[in-house]
């Protein structure tokens, strides 16, 4: 897998991943306010005419972007499966196993028969045996219990939930920062195998 390029706003915020060649459009757009962390590409270009040599543009792991401050206490991540159980880390939050995505569901603790809505505070990862057996009953109707609460990842946390596996040392190290303190990522393997 090829490692992304971890964008930044101007102000230090993390905003989204980049592949190489988004990268590099960004450099020759002169959009680059700064860059950080290690050297993960150089790009050789084409030969100047008016000089005569060859343009390389070197892209490291982090780099901040100029160009509009956007409000991350207003976004709210999208909602995924894939997400929602990266948050979760494979465990179901009833019965405490860990499961393949394959064998996982998003269960919503206020089913949206009842009056849920789909929405990371009302969603949880369950197994599809305690998903069926809960049904559209609240939790104090059936006889299963939360291993955990449910939270809205902030965006810095939603970036390393829909990178991992791909996130290099630095970038992790970066996000962790911006992590909220009871965040469930500051101990879950996805942290330790990122660094």
């Amino acid at each position: 897998m090829t490692a992304q390029i971890l964008r930044l706003n101007s102000a230090g915020s993390p905003v989204e991943w980049l592949s190489w060649q988004e990268a590099v459009c960004l450099h020759a757009r002169e959009l680059v306010s700064w860059t950080y962390g290690e050297e993960v590409f150089r790009i050789r270009g084409g030969f100047s005419r008016l000089t005569g040599e060859r343009t390389i543009v070197k892209l490291n792991s982090i780099m901040a972007c100029k160009g509009k401050v956007w409000d991350k206490k207003r976004h709210i991540p999208p909602l995924t499966n894939r997400a929602l159980f990266q948050r979760d880390q494979n465990i179901c939050l009833y019965c405490g196993k860990r499961f393949r995505n394959g064998d996982l569901s998003r269960d919503h603790l206020i089913p949206m028969s009842r009056g849920g809505i789909d929405q990371w505070t009302n969603v949880v990862t369950a197994c599809k045996r305690c998903n069926a057996y809960k049904g559209n009953r609240l939790l104090n109707e059936c006889s299963l219990d939360l291993l955990a609460l449910p939270y809205r990842p902030s965006h810095a946390e939603y970036l390393a939930l829909t990178n991992s596996g791909r996130i290099l040392g630095d970038q992790m190290a970066f996000l962790k920062k911006q992590f909220s303190s009871n965040s469930r990522l500051l101990t879950s393997e996805l942290i330790r195998l990122a660094g």
